[in-house]
């Protein structure tokens, strides 16, 4: 729920359309390069295919996040990323049936811990800026050619290089320029489900092919935006989905989409036909009238993140939401953040649907908050149990580097921290007075977490891992953390969902839910952003649980 300049939105929008359109058209006009088979002589390292996500490096998080086409399918090697830079590694050696050349990747990066172009002997630079890999220098790709027989790659060669493939000598490679960007705009420090070293813990069963809710379906009807956030629920044999409807209005920019919002209420049977059922609260659309917090400002301006959570103590529903103050101008729009408590009127597990009375604020900007809140204040909450307490995770974004640029002088930054209680009422008490945001599970982005647990006791958030676009490169995926205790979560793991489903958007946002469907299946509702139009969609993909990496898992968590 980050903010976006409508103008700035609006320019790189037309951006990106018009280079994805150009690079699409490039791809079909290329004839991909043939690769040729080869053998790894006497040595214990891996291939991988060259790709999208693939990790380059064995021991490393770095993955390819660009690609040029004539790349794509070939087979490539990786190596030890500490043992070439520092100049200890054993000499790679590789059998060659056929003449072929060696791509080698060599990063624009002038010290002695990674290869430099004058130790290429006989290579031809093919393609510039060819390849983006997290967290590196832009990568140009030379082509070496070698003789059927087996070979010492580059022998007296020092530093750090990729090997992205081998193809047949007898093609003719053009040389161009790719003109990929510079792999270090990317954190490096995130691992993909399925590409690194490690086993993953969920495989990518499938899903739906195309949005389970779009523009033009029933009960779409006065939704200009679409979708993003809040949670979807499953009592019995119904889903229960409670997005939030970026309503906006008929005639006014879509901008306003995202302040005039809804709470919706809509129901399915099987996750992929949804039917709507009410609206649970709507916001205002309201803009501020002054820069700071202050009470003169409608507070409900827009109204985001719905979580609703069955209280078995008071046998009845609870919701948790987010209202903002929102101002026009100032970034991020969405400000100063408060999280309201509301209750169904309905007992009972099926009183889910309301309809549902505020009983009040939980947490706001206050004595007690600190700068990394920011000016997006309290951006969301998700309460959990453990043992006999309550967490909860609430966030900031938009972070102040002090107190004295307050107001609106704010940086980028969407972090999470918790909160604890004695009960779901409150009161809520953020955990270490709120000095540090919890930055072992990403350290930049994580949002809209949503907690659960697997069948082995451990604790399980599903969370938007933040997007390639509007300025930023982050995962653009689904992520997931653990943790042993509720408290203490663990590095961030990001499902390449577009493995096994049609890929149908452009920027991925808010998983609503990971609800075990039986045989270690799991179901994922998520909204999306498509580029080409006004209205974000919702999809939904089924994953499967590994049990035996889930128990590898608890064994490695402090």
């Amino acid at each position: 729920m980050f903010s976006k300049n409508k103008k700035y939105n609006f320019t790189l929008r037309a951006t990106f359309l018009v280079l994805f359109s150009i690079c699409i058209q490039f791809a079909e006009a290329q004839n991909a390069w043939k690769p040729a088979t080869f053998e790894i002589v006497k040595s214990n390292y891996k291939t991988f295919k060259t790709s999208q996500y693939a990790h380059v490096f064995s021991g490393s998080k770095h993955n390819i996040v660009g690609l040029a086409p004539e790349l794509l399918g070939l087979t490539g090697i990786e190596l030890p990323l500490g043992a070439y830079k520092k100049g200890t590694n054993a000499p790679l050696k590789l059998k060659f049936k056929e003449p072929v050349q060696l791509l080698v990747g060599v990063f624009q990066e002038n010290n002695s811990e990674y290869l430099q172009p004058n130790a290429i002997e006989n290579g031809k630079l093919i393609l510039e800026n060819g390849a983006t890999i997290t967290g590196l220098a832009p990568v140009n790709i030379y082509a070496i050619a070698y003789a059927k027989g087996t070979h010492i790659i580059l022998p007296n060669a020092k530093g750090l290089f990729a090997i992205l493939g081998v193809v047949k000598n007898s093609q003719q490679l053009t040389a161009r320029n790719a003109q990929l960007l510079d792999g270090k705009l990317w954190n490096p420090t995130y691992i993909i489900e399925g590409f690194s070293d490690e086993k993953p813990l969920f495989e990518i069963i499938g899903g739906e092919n195309k949005p389970v809710i779009d523009e033009g379906m029933p009960g779409t009807e006065g939704i200009q935006g679409g979708f993003e956030g809040g949670r979807v629920v499953k009592v019995g044999d119904t889903y229960h989905m409670f997005p939030t409807e970026r309503a906006g209005e008929i005639g006014v920019e879509y901008y306003y989409d995202r302040v005039k919002t809804k709470i919706g209420h809509w129901t399915s049977k099987d996750a992929i036909h949804w039917k709507r059922e009410s609206t649970i609260y709507q916001a205002s659309g309201t803009y501020a009238i002054t820069e700071d917090d202050n009470p003169m400002n409608d507070r409900r301006g827009a109204i985001w993140s719905y979580m609703p959570v069955f209280n078995e103590k008071a046998n009845k529903w609870y919701g948790y939401y987010l209202a903002y103050t929102v101002h026009k101008e100032i970034q991020p729009n969405h400000s100063f953040g408060r999280i309201w408590r509301c209750e169904s009127t309905v007992e009972g597990i099926n009183g889910i649907g309301g309809p549902y009375k505020d009983m009040g604020i939980i947490m706001e900007p206050g004595l007690d908050s600190q700068p990394w809140e920011g000016r997006q204040g309290v951006a969301s909450f998700f309460p959990y149990k453990v043992g006999d307490k309550y967490f909860g995770f609430y966030s900031g974004a938009y972070p102040f580097e002090s107190w004295a640029d307050y107001p609106k002088k704010s940086g980028k930054g969407w972090f999470v921290a918790l909160a604890e209680s004695n009960s779901l009422e409150g009161p809520w008490t953020r955990l270490n007075k709120g000095l540090e945001p919890i930055k072992t599970i990403h350290p930049q982005f994580v949002e809209n977490p949503i907690v659960s647990q697997l069948p082995n006791g451990l604790y399980i958030a599903v969370f938007d891992g933040g997007p390639e676009g509007w300025g930023h490169h982050l995962p653009n995926m689904i992520g997931y953390t653990l943790s042993k205790d509720g408290i203490n979560w663990g590095e961030a793991r990001y499902l390449p969902i577009e493995t096994k489903v049609e890929k149908t958007w452009d920027i991925m946002r808010t998983p609503l839910c990971l609800i075990p469907e039986g045989n270690d299946v799991y179901t994922i509702i998520y909204n999306t952003i498509d580029l080409k139009k006004r209205f974000h969609p919702t999809g939904m993909v089924k994953v499967k649980l590994n049990k035996e990496v889930m128990d590898s898992r608890l064994k490695e968590l402090k």
